[in-house]
């Protein structure tokens, strides 16, 4: 599927059967070449969530199959590293004014081109980027890893990235997405 717009990852191969089977109401689903990693494809990220969390309040199994799942508000193609970092510095500077004077961090989660997409200087250049652009704002963002007011999510597939901005209550409200 190269339109996804939600990543999901199961513990294991019957995890992924009963995940798949569960997340079918919601739009189309299908494996990927990476180790019990699922993409799918919803016509509303926004709804989605909401109609996951309330099967999730049913089901509570289902997180025994479900590690993460992750809808990304944003998503782009991309070819290069350059492309890669020119399209998520748009998106994640379209932030900037939600995140004046509050602390966040940015992570990656990359699947596939190993050597190609490096992690670390991908999350210092979008939380540079962010620093730069609040401090322009008048009150710079500042990096936290303990309880930040906010987390820039990316996840990849292949060529493929989704970016999500989730707030500290978004993250309690929603234990599916458990972002590292």
């Amino acid at each position: 599927m190269r339109d996804w717009n939600v990543v999901v990852t199961v513990y294991d191969a019957m995890g992924r059967r009963e995940a798949k089977r569960a997340l079918r109401k919601f739009g189309d689903v299908e494996r990927t070449p990476f180790f019990n990693v699922l993409v799918m494809r919803v016509a509303d990220v926004a709804s989605f969530i909401d109609e996951f969390a309330r099967l999730v309040a049913e089901r509570k199994d289902l997180l025994n199959d479900i590690a993460r799942l992750l809808p990304a508000q944003a998503v782009f193609d991309f070819e290069t590293v350059e492309e890669f970092e020119e399209r998520s510095r748009e998106i994640v500077l379209e932030w900037a004014p939600r995140l004046v004077g509050r602390s966040f961090h940015v992570r990656l989660n990359r699947r596939g081109l190993k050597g190609v997409l490096e992690t670390p200087k991908l999350e210092r250049f979008l939380d540079d980027a962010v620093l730069e652009k609040t401090a322009d704002l008048g009150q710079p963002a500042r990096i936290s890893f303990a309880d930040p007011d906010y987390v820039i999510d990316v996840e990849t597939v292949g060529n493929r990235a989704g970016v999500s901005l989730w707030s500290r209550e978004e993250l309690s409200r929603y234990p599916f997405l458990r972002i590292e």
